[in-house]
């Protein structure tokens, strides 16, 4: 009966978009909310679970350890952190990838912390004019990681059983980062340096008050931390729609016959481009090959998914950023994350020098950070390495 209900939808559906060609974009979010409304009156019980999972996944992974770290952040900036990072570790970080030295508090936010304070602490430099506009969305997709401790704790760890393949995923997740630094074109770079001590009054904090600070700080660390449950919740339950539907059944055992793979892995792949964290889930305990499993791991996670693509828009929308820009950069980051991930495994795991890395135990979390640290210097590195090619 579902079934027939949904058949005679869609069908009602094409008659109305037919009918208002000119409505197309509010006609098509109206449509689909309404049959999400629908879904839920009829099958209530999905939302529920699902509204509670998803609440679940944010007050017990992704609150205790988002909002602190945003606390300490506003701290930071309230004081004129910027200014003290950008003189500290701008030109170890920016420089080799073409971006102001201001931009590396929010370089370092992205590599500790992850999806989507990258995003929101770009747009802060590009609010307070540090910042233009091409730079911006530079450093959107430059500095947009998945936190270290989701890659190695959940993926690795916990779904894949191996904080080997975690590290793995964080280093080809981080090293796709800096790859895009050195390929997205950059403009008016000399222009940001030549103004830099003009942005940088407009940073400094005018009352350093430390009550008021740290008031202000909580205030909207819980305005942030609660937008990102939000997202996370609203998207936990439409998955759980889609998951439980005939249609995206049906359609899933047409790809099961037209590929060959596993249900499992089909369906991660699928639900893993609306929602990051339960598609890796439902990769990792596919039956599918491990050097099938780890590239499509890199690309779920380099991508991010369409659930931290809004979290990134909600950050981006008052701008004249553009977020199909963003979105076709990060399909061009997670391939080259799965390339990556490609050659690590088979440098790292699959050689004998395997086991001397066993020996120092350098997958222990304890070396966590000092491994960060080196690839923070990775930049560097390689920009010397270009100039003696182009002195040469």
């Amino acid at each position: 009966m579902k079934f027939l209900l949904v058949i005679l939808l869609i069908f009602i559906i094409f008659l109305l978009f037919k009918l208002f060609k000119t409505l197309k974009i509010n006609f098509s979010i109206t449509i689909v909310c309404s049959l999400i409304i629908l879904q839920i009156i009829l099958a209530p019980n999905i939302c529920i679970h699902y509204t509670i999972s998803g609440a679940k996944l944010f007050f017990n992974a992704v609150f205790p350890s988002l909002f602190p770290f945003l606390v300490v952040i506003n701290i930071i900036i309230s004081y004129d952190g910027i200014h003290i990072y950008s003189k500290l570790l701008g030109n170890i970080i920016c420089k080799p990838l073409k971006l102001p030295k201001e931009c590396s508090l929010a370089l370092l936010v992205s590599v500790l912390c992850g999806y989507p304070l990258g995003a929101r602490y770009s747009c802060d430099l590009y609010e307070k004019n540090i910042i233009d506009l091409n730079t911006c969305e530079r450093l959107l997709n430059i500095a947009s990681n998945s936190s270290p401790l989701f890659i190695i704790g959940a993926v690795g760890a916990s779904m894949m059983s191996s904080t080997k393949i975690g590290y793995i995923l964080l280093l080809s997740n981080i090293l796709s980062c800096i790859f895009m630094g050195f390929v997205i074109p950059s403009k008016n770079f000399s222009f940001k340096v030549k103004n830099k001590s003009m942005n940088f009054s407009k940073t400094k904090s005018t009352n350093a008050n430390i009550g008021i600070i740290f008031k202000n700080s909580i205030e909207d660390a819980i305005k942030n931390s609660l937008n990102i449950g939000g997202f996370i919740v609203v998207f936990s339950v439409i998955t759980g729609i889609i998951k439980d539907n005939v249609i995206f059944h049906i359609v899933l055992n047409k790809f099961i016959l037209i590929i060959g793979s596993s249900g499992d892995f089909i369906e991660g792949l699928l639900l893993g481009m609306l929602e990051m964290t339960n598609g890796c889930y439902l990769i990792s305990s596919s039956n599918s090959n491990l050097y099938v499993k780890l590239p499509v791991l890199s690309f779920l996670i380099a991508f991010s998914g369409l659930s931290i693509i809004s979290q990134v828009y909600s950050y981006t929308y008052k701008y004249d950023v553009s977020i199909k820009k963003y979105i076709g950069r990060k399909f061009i980051q997670a391939v080259i994350s799965s390339i990556l991930t490609l050659v690590l495994y088979y440098v790292f795991l699959q050689t004998s020098s395997i086991y001397t890395f066993n020996n120092i135990n350098i997958y222990s979390s304890s070396n966590l950070y000092f491994l960060l640290l080196i690839i923070l210097f990775i930049p560097l590195f390689l920009i010397n390495i270009i100039k003696l090619f182009h002195s040469s």
